[in-house]
């Protein structure tokens, strides 16, 4: 292709752009004014938290367990010693 057909070329694509369909709208349209938002029903509100929920009380529980294992242990040793030792730090 020419160069000097170039310009000719870009002038024509732009035109075109320029001249196409609307672009749609970026936001959605507001509700009308008679209709009311739509309502959580309380049930599934319910069924959300609880099954968010279980899972992080079954680790708060499986926690508990680990650290009152921990402790356990740590008593344990410090009577196989036979002498008192420095508690833990951050406890």
């Amino acid at each position: 292709m020419p160069a000097h057909r170039f310009p000719a070329l870009l002038l024509v694509t732009l035109t075109l752009v320029a001249c196409s369909a609307e672009p749609p709208p970026t936001e959605a349209p507001p509700a009308p004014a008679g209709e009311a938002p739509p309502q959580v029903v309380a049930g599934n509100a319910t069924e959300l938290r609880d099954a968010i929920q279980a899972p992080q009380d079954k680790a708060r529980a499986a926690e508990d367990a680990l650290l009152q294992a921990a402790d356990a242990q740590r008593e344990a040793i410090d009577a196989a010693e036979g002498g008192e030792t420095a508690p833990p730090e951050g406890r």
